[in-house]
């Protein structure tokens, strides 16, 4: 089929659908898709094993590869992609979408200033990553990818929205959205792939989920209980509960953090916390012991929580020696490829002490942000959380230079520029009517910024033209293209959303996409990815929720130095199951997918 020929489905309300808006400038080669497939082994990796073709391979010795016969049964398809010659221009261009997310009447009032997320993943499953964009007065938008920078806009009924989360919760193998809204619970679309025709319409139906009623803010979704399905995670923001609901907001009493376990697609509630102010969730195995561990990112005064995912339940534990204090975003990285995972939270602090800066922050830092009382570990800076050998975290923001960005909204690692080492994108801006009376518009205009990795320490690229001034909140990553570079799409407050296209024309690349068809987590989400390079090894995880309010597609992304030839991809399941490739080749499109687990 080709997708230039597809129809894009209209909601069941009748809704219509916009002409094709094409971005492009000039053709893209895209992918060439191929069958080729390659079956793996059939028995888990023992940990000897594992730990012994590590040391190998790092040690730059050459593997044994009997040892690969040692996995789990999975094939692999291959898909090739190379980028257009001559399409370089050592940046980002940028494109304006058709989407703006605003207020009824433009004025941003209180917590209307938050804006709303972004999802990017594929929601028709053609192979390429579509755009979901939340709207506060207006309708989301739905832009399906119709290649080469080609999309179809439509409308999403219902606005209001603030995170958008792209996850198949049905385990059906069509990915649906989950979306939370100011003042309700999850607002979720189911996706009807399954049960229609690629061009019939009626893509996505509204549906209620039984148990997923409390207030919703952030959110993510993850295998909790190693049971094969997802459950959620859920957090309110309570001043703004307390605003839009009043006494009804404290009748209910039904505000704070919940683990929403999935039994058999009815989710039944778990109440860890009464009250939260939570702008951001984030889940990792922060202890090793296999089980993801759970962190709130508080706005305000209240501090972020950390729970521990122990085997008799949820403890509360204190493990990090400084935290933010308005906590916006969380991302989670190998930043310098030693095997640590690094946190990195956002917060708000004037990216320099020019005078215009201070005048515009001032009033507001002696109104609102009274000096911390000694001891207090919160600070009002961005922070970068690494943990030493004996698992002891340290803040090396300030190290870094990463604690000043202006007012940080999303914070997002990836590779842009495929050279092996992971670069930090954070969005900037805020606008309300009170907290910047003083300013033209009511606005505090500041650039986005984006800082290259150099080896676990970071420099700004101002060349990169990325510097948006566009006030952003929710953003996301992926290959929107198809030429195997991190494009990146931002959710702007009162103005256009932004495509920014890759065309930095760095390195090479190679793409992973996860698969357990038969399971009820087709997307593997929790899994994680290790290639072996002669520089090293990368890592990386799969996850739903990223930054602020939003969600990347699970396709992991790969960059290295164009002359690097990769050893081996080895995948850890999220049932704890390890699956190896041998020799991926740069320019591929992996798409493995288990075999142990029912029919593809």
């Amino acid at each position: 089929m080709q997708r230039g020929d597809r129809t894009v489905n209209a909601y069941r309300n009748g809704q219509s659908v916009s002409p094709m808006l094409s971005l492009s400038q000039s053709d893209h080669a895209g992918r060439r898709r191929t069958a080729v497939r390659i079956n793996t082994g059939s028995r888990m990796l023992p940990a000897a094993v594992l730990f012994a073709l590590f040391a190998l391979v790092f040690s730059g010795c050459a593997p044994n590869y009997d040892l690969l016969n040692l996995t789990a049964p999975a094939s692999v398809q291959v898909e090739q992609f190379s980028p257009e010659a001559g399409l370089c221009a050592d940046q980002f261009i940028t494109h304006d979408l058709p989407h703006i997310t605003t207020t009824v009447d433009g004025i941003i009032r209180m917590y209307e200033a938050n804006g709303a997320g972004v999802a990017i993943n594929d929601l028709d499953n053609d192979g390429d990553l579509d755009l979901v964009l939340g709207n506060y007065d207006n309708p989301n938008s739905i832009f399906w990818n119709l290649g080469n920078l080609n999309f179809r806009q439509e409308p999403m009924p219902v606005g209001r929205t603030r995170a958008v989360t792209a996850v198949d919760v049905d385990g059906d193998g069509w990915t649906d959205l989950a979306l939370t809204r100011v003042g309700g619970a999850i607002n979720f679309w189911r996706n009807r792939g399954a049960e229609l025709a690629a061009d019939a319409p009626g893509r996505f139906v509204q549906e209620f989920v039984s148990g997923l009623a409390k207030p919703a803010y952030a959110m993510d979704w993850a295998d909790l209980d190693a049971d094969g399905d997802l459950d959620a995670v859920t957090a309110s923001y309570d001043i703004g509960l307390l605003t839009e609901l009043g006494n009804e907001y404290l009748l209910k009493d039904e505000a704070g953090v919940y683990i929403h376990w999935n039994e058999a697609g009815e989710f039944r509630a778990q109440r860890l916390a009464e009250e939260a102010q939570a702008l951001a969730i984030a889940l990792w195995d922060e202890d090793g012991d296999g089980r993801l561990d759970l962190l709130v990112g508080n706005d305000f005064a209240l501090p972020d929580q950390f729970w521990r995912n122990h085997a008799d339940g949820w403890q509360l534990a204190s493990i990090f020696p400084e935290t933010t204090h308005s906590t916006m975003s969380f991302d989670l990285a190998d930043v310098d490829n030693s095997g640590r995972t690094a946190l990195f939270a956002s917060d708000m602090k004037p990216p320099d002490t020019n005078p215009e800066t201070m005048r515009a922050w001032a009033p507001l830092m002696e109104a609102e942000h009274p000096p911390l009382p000694a001891g207090d570990p919160q600070r009002m800076e961005n922070m970068l959380l690494v943990a030493d050998k004996d698992g002891a975290f340290r803040n090396l923001g300030r190290d870094r230079q990463l604690d000043a960005t202006g007012w940080s909204w999303a914070s997002l690692f990836g590779d842009l520029d495929q050279d092996g080492q992971l670069d930090l994108y954070i969005v900037n801006g805020f606008a309300e009517s009170t907290t910047f009376a003083h300013m033209d518009d009511h606005e505090l205009v500041e650039q986005n910024q984006v800082l290259r990795n150099t080896g676990g320490r970071f420099e700004r690229m101002p060349d990169w033209g990325l510097g948006s001034e566009r006030g952003g909140r929710g953003a996301a990553q992926g290959d929107l293209d198809g030429d195997g570079d991190l494009d990146i799409v931002v959710n702007n407050l009162r103005g256009n959303a932004q495509l920014f296209e890759n065309r930095l024309c760095g390195g090479a690349s190679l793409q992973v996409a996860l698969r357990q068809p038969g399971s009820a987590n087709p997307a593997a989400i929790g899994a994680t990815a290790f290639l072996e390079t002669p520089a090293g090894r990368l890592r990386r995880d799969v996850r739903v929720t990223r930054g602020y309010l939003s969600s990347d597609p699970g396709q992991l992304h790969f960059g290295f130095p164009a002359e690097t030839q990769p050893r081996l991809l080895l995948i850890r399941w999220p049932d704890g199951q390890w699956s190896t490739v041998s020799g991926p080749a740069p320019g591929q499109r992996l798409t493995v997918s288990r075999t142990d687990l029912g029919q593809e």
